[in-house]
């Protein structure tokens, strides 16, 4: 059989990224380039002041680079203007944080229907679908609470139907379990898991290696370069990690 042709969605050309404090310069990223092709499940490892959180602005067209090209979908998006950008994230980036960034005030529903606003959706066309996703990530019961009334992953759950919403190119998951216990954690890694396997890329940005290892695939950045960039041999599932946690209890 023929091998099936892999698509790039994502291309990092020489990207470069430097602030300056003072009279310092701070080099954040030096001349990284990769690809990353349809329906990966990528990480992206590193610590503090690896370039991490940059290389994940810059992915998320939430920055743009000193030096060097982002292809995006075919498109440079590293030449686009502040509101090309922001029409980039809602159309082709789904955002999946750590602290959820939820509004307090607006019920699961609304918060998740958000970015169907700034797509220029109409009203019925935005409930129907955010009531989707939400039965699609296991609350279709707690669509009318509003964050305060759910626990952290119920919260999590909210924050990753927002993310699909709109139906990305691309979930941009930043430390997506960092707020969570170790139950927990295993489910929206589940979620996650289910998510990639219905045809979507992920891109995963974590410190922790137990996350990591959910992946298929492992960048490390070190130095603001890329330090290795592996297939990942011991891939996690839920299903393994749901049994582990029936063992301990025995």
């Amino acid at each position: 059989m023929t091998e099936a042709i892999k698509e790039e969605i994502i291309e990092l050309i020489n990207i470069c990224r430097y602030y300056k404090v003072g009279t310092e310069v701070i080099r954040a990223l030096r001349g990284v380039s990769l690809k990353i092709y349809r329906n990966e499940y990528v990480a992206i490892m590193g610590a503090s002041g690896s370039g991490k959180s940059t290389m994940m602005n810059i992915l998320g067209c939430l920055d743009t680079p000193n030096e060097g090209d982002y292809i995006l979908n075919n498109n440079n998006v590293s030449i686009l203007t502040d509101n090309e950008l922001a029409e980039i994230r809602n159309k082709e980036i789904g955002f999946v944080f750590q602290t959820f960034n939820l509004l307090p005030r607006s019920t699961a529903l609304d918060n998740v229907a958000l970015p169907m606003i700034y797509a220029g959706y109409g009203k019925q066309m935005r409930f129907e679908r955010a009531t989707e996703v939400l039965s699609n990530v296991g609350l279709a019961d707690r669509m009318n609470h509003k964050p305060n009334e759910l626990s952290g992953g119920q919260r999590q759950r909210v924050a990753i139907a927002r993310a699909l919403v709109n139906n990305p190119s691309i979930i941009l998951a930043d430390e997506p379990t960092g707020n969570l216990d170790s139950k927990i954690s295993v489910e929206i890694m589940g979620l996650l898991e289910d998510i990639h396997k219905n045809g979507n890329t992920i891109i995963l940005v974590t410190h922790e290696e137990d996350i990591a290892f959910y992946a298929h695939r492992i960048i490390r950045l070190k130095d603001g370069e890329i330090e290795s960039d592996i297939v990942n041999p011991f891939i996690r599932t839920f299903e393994q990690e749901q049994l582990k946690l029936v063992e301990e209890k025995v």
